[in-house]
């Protein structure tokens, strides 16, 4: 079972990232043919005012926690394991459990979700004078 305190011992987005990873299979396993049950859930006040920003607050708008992935756009409050349909119905202490949610951009969620690296987001960096002209420098007068 993996935790949010867990994730957090991890110092690096990419070691993150590789603790929560998927092994691609999604669908049966958590929903198969009763996707409604996810929609409903997921538009629910419980979700959208209660659990959901206390977790974003947490998380500061940070992609998984870290401080040097601030979410540029839509933030997804991921479940750390699986959610499925009797969880819902059962209303299971894992669907509002901070110690299950984690705060990704929908980049990362679909790296996750479809365990490929290759979605993950790069690190932000700051933008500089002459970044994006590979030829000219800082100190083009001289």
């Amino acid at each position: 079972m993996k935790t949010y305190s867990e994730l957090m011992k991890f110092t690096t987005f990419e070691d993150r990232f590789k603790y929560l990873m998927l092994d691609g299979v999604i669908g049966e396993m958590t929903f198969g043919s009763m996707r409604e049950l996810n929609q409903i859930f997921y538009s629910s006040d419980f979700w959208k005012k209660e659990v959901r920003p206390r977790i974003i607050m947490r998380d500061g708008g940070f992609d998984l926690g870290h401080p040097d992935y601030p979410i540029k756009g839509p933030i997804y409050v991921h479940h750390l394991n699986p959610i499925t349909a009797r969880d819902i119905l059962e209303r299971a202490p894992c669907l509002s459990d901070p110690e299950n949610l984690i705060c990704c951009s929908m980049p990362t969620h679909s790296a996750i979700t479809y365990a490929n690296p290759n979605l993950i987001p790069k690190k932000y960096e700051e933008r500089k004078p002459g970044d994006t002209c590979p030829w000219r420098t800082i100190n083009q007068g001289e």
